[in-house]
């Protein structure tokens, strides 16, 4: 894969890093508010 911003690897790795990072927060906050959507609709 090319390198568009011309960085060397280990700071494309921080920055993957980094993105995983928050992709993975973003996923765990929607569930969260996914469940507690769904608890209180079913009367908790």
């Amino acid at each position: 894969m090319s390198n568009p911003y011309n960085e060397d690897p280990e700071a494309a790795r921080a920055r993957r890093g980094r993105n995983v990072a928050i992709a993975l927060t973003l996923v765990g906050f929607v569930v969260l508010v996914f469940v507690i959507t769904l608890i209180k609709k079913s009367g908790g």
